[in-house]
């Protein structure tokens, strides 16, 4: 049974589909097209926020742990208990992370939205926001190919699969591979600045 699951977790990840906003990328491009963005938000001295829901949002705290521990690049997710409880409370959960990027995000910042289905408010509203303040946008999506965040960011990672455990793993495994290979081909921020 693991091992079966093990071949479906290779195939998932074989099935990537990697996009900036023109075209498809290789996976080659896609990573070097991340590590740029990650050095250029150093550079730039901006905060890179990562977001996700449920299993995405434990996904998403470890990277941004990642960041700020191996890479030294400044990190935060948008979790504090009490403040999303309240927004939620008196605004809607579609609006928790939006509402607090609209205050926090600037131009040299990034977001990484994480998303298995594609479809969450709270994670499309928040693209909206970083967007529209001309930051830059990372997303991680599955499940259905016409699902509205894939083609939002400046690169996108799309898993194509519909099935939660795999997509999510799928998107750690990612998002590790990105931290594990800049610290073997560490980029320097001054290349970027």
């Amino acid at each position: 049974m693991f091992s079966n699951r093990l071949s479906d977790l290779n195939s998932a990840l074989r099935s990537c589909v990697y996009t900036d906003r023109e075209q498809i990328l290789s996976e080659q491009s896609a990573l070097e097209l991340f590590h740029r963005i990650l050095a250029e938000t150093a550079a730039k001295q901006g905060i890179v926020y990562v977001i996700g829901n449920g299993g995405s949002a434990g996904i998403a705290s470890h990277f941004s742990n990642d960041l700020m521990k191996a890479l030294q690049i400044p990190s935060q997710t948008l979790y504090d208990s009490n403040l999303m409880t309240c927004l939620a409370n008196d605004i809607g959960y579609e609006n928790v992370f939006s509402y607090q990027l609209e205050r926090l995000i600037k131009p040299a910042d990034l977001l990484v939205a994480i998303s298995s289905s594609g479809k969450s408010p709270n994670i499309l509203k928040a693209v909206e926001v970083s967007l529209a303040r001309s930051a830059a946008v990372i997303t991680l999506s599955g499940f259905k190919k016409e699902n509205p965040l894939r083609t939002q960011g400046n690169l996108n990672f799309w898993i194509d699969r519909c099935d939660y455990g795999l997509v999510e793993t799928a998107h750690f495994f990612l998002l590790h591979t990105v931290i594990d290979l800049w610290q073997k081909v560490p980029l320097t921020v001054m290349e970027y600045a």
